[in-house]
Parts: C-alpha cells; sequence; structure tokens
C-alpha cells in the first residue's frame, strides 16, 4: 500500500499534508477528546518535528525552540518563508500564515521554560577542546574571528530580542549551520555577520567550536540575557529587525 501511494507524483503541498498526516495522526487520536483552541494546541504541528514543549527532535535533525528569544524564531519563520533558509516542509506550513501569526508562534515557544537534556557525549581531542573553547571565550583577531560570547552573551544562552543560545544544541546541527552559512544555504539579512565568521573558519576550527560548545554543561538559568554588556563586534543584519508585519 505505501508503494502504491508513493508512486503517484505529489505536489510540494501534499507531501507535507502526507507528512503531517503521519506524525500527528497518532497524537490527534490521543488527544481528539481534549481537543481546545489554544496555541500549544495549534503549534502540536510544530513540535511534531521539533519535540514535547519544543524540547528538541530525538534526532539531533530538528532544534530546540522553548526559550529561545522571541524575535529570533520570528526571523527564522520569515527567513524559511522568503528563501534564507530552505526545507520545504517548514516553508509549506508558514506559507498560509500572517506574520502576526508567526510572532505568535514565536512569542509562545520563547515563552516556555522547559528543562535541557544532558549533553550528548562528543569525541573531541583535548587540543581542538582547547581552541574551540578559545575561539567561544575569547576569538581569533588574528582572523577577524569574535568570540561566541560578545554576540550570544557570556552564558552563551542567546541574548534578548533576537540572538540565540548556543548550548544544548547537538554538535552535528551546529556543524550543519556553520556549513550551511559557509555555502550560502543558509543567509540572513544584511549584513549577513553569522555568514562573515564562518567563512573565516577552518574545517579544523569550525569542528573545534562545534565540538566545544556541544559538551558544555547548560547553566543553572538557560534564559537569554536581558542585553550584551558592551556593543556587538561587527553589524549584524539581523539582531535589529522588528518582530511584527513587515512592510
Amino acid at each position: 500500500m505505501i508503494a502504491q501511494v508513493t508512486s503517484f507524483p505529489l505536489s510540494n503541498a501534499a507531501r507535507i499534508a502526507a507528512a503531517l498526516l503521519f506524525f500527528m495522526a497518532p497524537l490527534a487520536a490521543s488527544q481528539a477528546a481534549t481537543f481546545s483552541d489554544t496555541i500549544a494546541q495549534r503549534t502540536l504541528a510544530c513540535t511534531a518535528c521539533h519535540g514535547q514543549q519544543g524540547r528538541a527532535g530525538p534526532d539531533g535533525y530538528y532544534p530546540r525552540l522553548a526559550g529561545k528569544p522571541a524575535g529570533y524564531l520570528y526571523n527564522q519563520l520569515i527567513n524559511f518563508r522568503e528563501g534564507r533558509r530552505h526545507y520545504d516542509l517548514m516553508t509549506g506550513l508558514i506559507d498560509p500564515l500572517t506574520e502576526s501569526y508567526l510572532l505568535e508562534i514565536a512569542q509562545h515557544f520563547a515563552a516556555l521554560d522547559v528543562p535541557y537534556s544532558a549533553p550528548a557525549p562528543v569525541k573531541v581531542s583535548p587540543q581542538a577542546l582547547r581552541r574551540g573553547e578559545q575561539l567561544a571565550l575569547k576569538g581569533d583577531a588574528s582572523r577577524q574571528l569574535p568570540a561566541c560570547v560578545q554576540c550570544h552573551g557570556q552564558t552563551l544562552t542567546g541574548v534578548q530580542p533576537a540572538t540565540p543560545g548556543l548550548l544544548g544544541l547537538p554538535r552535528d546541527y551546529i556543524n550543519g549551520q556553520l556549513g550551511a552559512w559557509q555555502t550560502g544555504q543558509r543567509r540572513a539579512i544584511a549584513p549577513d555577520c553569522m555568514a562573515s565568521i564562518a567563512k573565516r573558519l577552518s574545517a579544523d576550527d569550525l569542528a573545534s567550536v562545534s565540538g566545544w560548545l556541544a559538551s558544555q554543561p547548560l547553566p543553572v538559568s538557560t534564559r537569554p540575557s536581558s542585553a550584551l554588556p558592551a556593543a556587538l563586534p561587527m553589524d549584524c543584519g539581523s539582531a535589529p529587525v522588528p518582530m511584527g508585519p513587515r512592510p
């Protein structure tokens, strides 16, 4: 039966609908009797991939949404819709939604304060860990690489209103995103500071910083900082993007 169904050519919309039915059918069946028209209920399509309450998908491919700054989450939804990020399932889900509703989704997940899982074991050499720590905490002036903490906060848990945390992410996900910035598969509004930084990283430095970040324990408070202690080290187009409908 599966072979018969998948042998027909499907549009993007049909593939998205089929995927949602696959993920959501068991959950919908268990909750049909308790349905309520709340934002938590309406975002079950998100948690089917991103984990219960947006805690992250179990495979490490779908990142955590819970507790990230609302501005960051909103900007990423807009980036998917406007082609700066690429994933057909995400694009198909958000295309029909208004920007005010995308903001409501972002604010919902940003408000969730749920525990992180312990970091998965990471195989990194002591030398690579030392280099990763240097890049994360001090940067490398000789290569015009600012420290991660200069933008993502001293505890690396993000900064309001639009900078995400870097801890609690799987190494493969961090590698994938830095690689996507290097190749132009992921972009942000110009000036794209992360693309500039990623392209200055050697392959060894990229592996070192991702390994160090992925191996760090979470601090007691995982909430984003309210502000940075100093100005950003470089212009960043996505940081000041307003959260709200655009002209």
